[in-house]
């Protein structure tokens, strides 16, 4: 990576990590932000995902001068209702229960705040169908503790892949980092994989 400033990853999730080193990006830091990310009433999903990455990375860059922070939120969208991280295994199972045989959005913000405090934000939406899941499905999901501390109560890279009828979209995004964007966020600011 040839850095014109260092990059700091404003996230706590080791998936956002993941996917940048699957682009050849090292951030120099990850340092997560502490927000509050409630969704604004009556805020649509697009919004509510740029807002908290962009939050996130200024947050952090409010604490790192002269460094590139980037920063992510991720939104599972039926309609204009927000899912949110289940809190409970019950509410994960509400959840579940209505994706079951529909299609859902994953809307992913991304956030790029360069060294000078300039923001660049991206919002990418995926759709997602999910076959009908069994009760039987759904309780061995929960039980595997997958669904915490994930949007929709579901990863897509674990054992909720064998639920993915149809996705339309990047499933980086579904993971937690559009790629693709990023990428291009990076790079437009000097920062380019070796």
């Amino acid at each position: 990576m040839t850095p014109a400033a260092p990059l700091i990853l404003a996230s706590a999730s080791p998936r956002r990590l993941d996917l940048l080193a699957q682009i050849g990006i090292v951030p120099a830091e990850v340092r997560p932000a502490d927000i509050d990310e409630t969704p604004l009433k009556n805020e649509l999903p697009a919004d509510a995902a740029k807002r908290l990455a962009l939050a996130k990375a200024l947050a952090v860059h409010a604490t790192a001068p002269g460094a590139m922070v980037l920063g992510a939120d991720t939104v599972v969208a039926v309609g204009r209702r927000i899912l949110g991280k289940a809190e409970t295994e019950a509410e994960a199972r509400r959840f579940l229960a209505l994706l079951s045989g529909r299609r859902h959005r994953v809307v992913g913000g991304v956030a790029l705040v360069l060294p000078d405090g300039t923001p660049r934000t991206r919002v990418v939406t995926t759709a997602v169908t999910f076959a009908r899941l069994s009760d039987a499905m759904i309780d061995a999901y929960l039980a595997t503790d997958e669904w915490r501390d994930k949007a929709g109560a579901y990863a897509i890279q674990g054992r909720a892949a064998a639920f993915v009828r149809q996705i339309g979209g990047s499933y980086s995004n579904v993971v937690g980092l559009p790629l693709f964007e990023v990428a291009n966020l990076l790079k437009g600011a000097g920062l380019h994989a070796d």
